[in-house]
C-alpha cells in the first residue's frame, strides 16, 4: 500500500529531514519527493509505502501531524487511494 504526504509551512532548515525521519522511525518508506520554496514557503508532496510500517497507518498519519504541528507545519498523511479519490473528475 502507499500513501501521500503534503507539507506545508515557513521553509527553514530541516523540514525534509524532520518529515522522513519520522518515516524512517516507523518503516515507512519514501518512495519519491517533489518539493518547492514558493518565496518563503515550503511545500512539499512525498509519495510513501506503508507495507512495512511499524504502526498503523492512522496512528503514523496522527503522530506526523502532531509533529508537524509542533513546528509550524501544516502535514496531511493519506491513503493513496483516497488521495486519487478527491483528485477523480
Amino acid at each position: 500500500m502507499r500513501g501521500i504526504i503534503t507539507v506545508i509551512g515557513k521553509d527553514k532548515v530541516g523540514i525534509l529531514a524532520q518529515i522522513s525521519g519520522i518515516c524512517a522511525e516507523y518503516g515507512v518508506n519514501v518512495v519519491e519527493v517533489t518539493q518547492s520554496i514558493l518565496q518563503d514557503m515550503f511545500c512539499m508532496i512525498m509519495l510513501i509505502d506503508i507495507d512495512n510500517a511499524t504502526i498503523p497507518f492512522t496512528e503514523f498519519s496522527e503522530r506526523t501531524k502532531k509533529m508537524g504541528e509542533e513546528h509550524s507545519l501544516v502535514v496531511h498523511v493519506m491513503h493513496e487511494d483516497i488521495f486519487n479519490s478527491m483528485h477523480r473528475i
